[in-house]
């Protein structure tokens, strides 16, 4: 008798990533000469205690002797709730009862910049880096679910940001690919029912329910109320739309990066008037690019901010400077768009 439906379908998605990953070892192993021939890669888990990350260390842990994949596991304490090192510790105990190797916690401090889940993110992929740097990690699992995927789309629907915002989070991302993510294609059920049957322990953060957080009432207020209004298969159409949007703005990437040269003069300024002619999804990217370059902050970068540098290009009244996050400015002078510090 084969395992129960929910396990077999994690383990499935855990295997095909750690396929991915041991062809993209192989791979730096032939050309990065720090890398030892042989050495078998080492595959971190992000591990919180929830349903969802704990399905996805016990499959982790299934899979990889396998496939002479080493398993490892980091979990981030952020510090934000009271006997948080204690349920830490827990979870350490947890993973290396699967016979992960290394497991460690790594305590963070959560700023304030740009909210509260958004520093709180911001901590756990630093803390995250460094983990992977450390132990020289060839990648790092992360549990999100399809439920998360359609959150993340609302989220950028409301904030009006665009096509790349509304593309969800990438099933590989970060630095060389160094985070993987096997459940953008299975809801967050299967992972709770994929605990329970194996009888896995699992921690549901209180942060997911209270209704100060912009994602809790989402999650538990707004796409109950869509699937009301507009039926079941609110969640699968959302995480299809950020496929497809991933799919369009990866296109309109690439043509940005392409077509930007041809619009800068020898010295490397940017020409309004060849801007000017480009397409406004093509012109915007390129607009982003260059402001990035100059020193802004992507993660700062709004489309209001790349809008307001627009209007330099499409119209053009004799405005003075836009002020941009990281001291970066941006004016038009003499046909040319200059960008940069102050």
């Amino acid at each position: 008798m084969g395992p129960h439906p929910a396990v077999a379908a994690i383990r499935l998605a855990v295997r095909r990533v750690l396929h991915d990953v041991l062809t993209d070892w192989t791979e730096n192993c032939s050309a990065v000469s720090s890398v030892p021939a042989g050495e078998p890669p080492l595959v971190l888990v992000a591990c919180s205690g929830g349903a969802d990350s704990m399905a996805l260390a016990s499959a982790l842990a299934f899979e990889a002797p396998k496939l002479s994949v080493r398993a490892g596991a980091v979990t981030v304490d952020h510090g934000l709730q009271a006997g948080s090192a204690l349920r830490a510790a827990e979870v350490v105990t947890r993973l290396r009862a699967m016979r992960l190797d290394p497991v460690e916690s790594v305590a963070v401090t959560v700023g304030r910049e740009g909210g509260p889940e958004a520093a709180a993110r911001d901590a756990r992929y630093a803390a995250l880096d460094a983990a992977a740097e450390r132990h020289r990690a060839a990648a790092v699992l992360l549990g999100h679910t399809r439920d998360d995927q359609a959150e993340t789309v609302l989220l950028g629907l409301a904030r009006g940001s665009g096509t790349r915002s509304l593309s969800g989070m990438a099933a590989v991302s970060g630095a060389a690919g160094r985070y993987r993510r096997p459940f953008l294609q299975l809801d967050r059920q299967t992972a709770r029912k994929a605990c329970l049957v194996q009888s896995i322990p699992v921690w549901d953060d209180p942060h997911n329910a209270d209704p100060a957080y912009t994602r809790s009432r989402l999650r538990h207020e707004g796409l109950p109320a869509l699937e009301k209004a507009l039926g079941k298969g609110v969640v699968e159409a959302l995480a299809r739309t950020a496929q497809l949007s991933r799919d369009d703005a990866d296109a309109l990437d690439t043509w940005a990066a392409n077509v930007e040269e041809s619009v800068r003069d020898d010295s490397g300024q940017l020409r309004c008037a060849k801007l000017y002619v480009l397409p406004p999804a093509v012109r915007r990217r390129v607009l982003r690019r260059a402001v990035i370059a100059a020193g802004a902050p992507a993660g700062s970068l709004f489309a209001r901010h790349i809008e307001e540098v627009d209007r330099l290009i499409t119209g053009w009244r004799g405005q003075g400077a836009i002020n941009l996050p990281g001291r970066v400015e941006a004016r038009r002078q003499g046909g040319r768009l200059v960008i940069r510090q102050g």
